[in-house]
């Protein structure tokens, strides 16, 4: 069985410099998960915070689901994220240093059919490291262009 992505946040890479990466669980109610099942989750300009002993994640919008009732759940509510104590310790440590966030990068289901957030310790990006990103990627894009159109010997 494979991994099921149900959303990506594509622009935390783009405006943000990655540090580490870590998987963290989800808690959600039973309407969100059929909704996630369906593919209807977003990350855009989400992000996690610590609050006391708890990991939250703040504007992941998880659409209604369409046969749910009165059982279903506000789309941005906060959620709460699953990390080991040691973990959200050190976590808390590295987010007091100057300019270091928590950003979801992707929401998928493991293996064992479990809600999981792909978390990101995360530093922002300047302006000027921004376009110096797409002046790369427009070079790596020409060269294999180039490398592509080129004939064989």
């Amino acid at each position: 069985m494979e991994i099921k992505n149900i959303a990506t946040n594509r622009r935390a890479r783009h405006e943000y410099f990655i540090e580490e990466t870590m998987e963290a669980g989800i808690v959600l109610s039973g309407t969100e998960v059929k909704s996630l099942r369906l593919g209807k989750g977003n990350l855009n300009d989400s992000y996690a915070q610590i609050k006391g002993t708890e990991v939250i994640l703040y504007n992941c919008h998880i659409s209604p689901y369409d046969f749910g009732n009165r059982f279903n759940h506000d789309p941005l509510r906060p959620r709460k994220l699953l990390l080991h104590k040691a973990e959200i310790r050190r976590l808390l440590g590295k987010i007091k240093e100057k300019g270091y966030t928590l950003v979801p990068l992707s929401l998928y289901f493991d293996r064992n059919n479990r809600a999981k957030v792909e978390l990101a310790l995360a530093k922002g990006k300047k302006l000027y490291d921004k376009r110096e990103d797409l002046v790369k990627k427009d070079a790596e894009r020409e060269m294999a262009r180039a490398i592509k159109g080129r004939p064989e010997f």
